[in-house]
């Protein structure tokens, strides 16, 4: 199944994998990526702390095996999901990010903290609302139990069910100016 070059799809999946490796190594020699070097990589300096908090929970949950590195696998493979995984896996994983205790639920403090440096690292522009106030929208909307907490159950079947809570996961983890990032440094390496 080629196209009119007579390349096919795997070919160009593994064109665009070898130009993600040297620009992986490029950027990170060592071949792990510490966080010091991932704020660096995506060009994020100079965060407050709500940010930076949330910058922080996004590189343990890219350090897949929890040694304090992102290696090239765990790079591709955050990159992938983001870019290409199905909704569903999507928002499991936006669950793990926000979920910053590790406890299985978002409480209401985890959810203002993540909107607040999500609002923070995207710039605020004009809100209809505080950050309060989208905090309490969205429990009031999806904590279907009113236990003051989000289950995996809720979050996955609220975030489908919430457009406006949705869009600001999309924002959460919107990579095209990474992507963009690695396509103009192609010309370079």
């Amino acid at each position: 199944m080629g196209n009119s070059n007579g390349c096919t799809v795997d070919d160009l999946q593994a064109v665009e994998m070898h130009l993600w490796y040297k620009k992986f190594m490029t950027e990170c020699p060592s071949g792990q990526l510490t966080l010091h070097e991932f704020k660096q990589f995506f060009g994020l300096r100079g965060l407050d702390p709500e940010a930076n908090a949330y910058i922080e929970q996004m590189f343990r949950t890219f350090d897949m095996n929890k040694d304090g590195y992102i290696d090239f696998m765990e790079y591709v493979a955050a990159l992938s999901l983001v870019m290409r995984g199905k909704m569903e896996h999507k928002l499991r994983w936006y669950f793990k990010i926000y979920d910053v205790d590790g406890n299985g639920c978002i409480d209401r403090h985890e959810l203002l903290n993540i909107i607040k440096a999500i609002r923070a690292i995207n710039g605020n522009e004009n809100h209809e609302c505080s950050v309060e106030e989208f905090t309490n929208r969205v429990f009031d909307k999806i904590d279907i139990n009113g236990d003051g907490e989000l289950s995996l159950e809720e979050f996955v079947a609220g975030a489908r069910s919430d457009e406006e809570f949705m869009e600001v996961m999309m924002k959460s983890l919107d990579l095209t100016h990474i992507v963009a990032m690695i396509h103009n440094r192609r010309r370079s390496i």
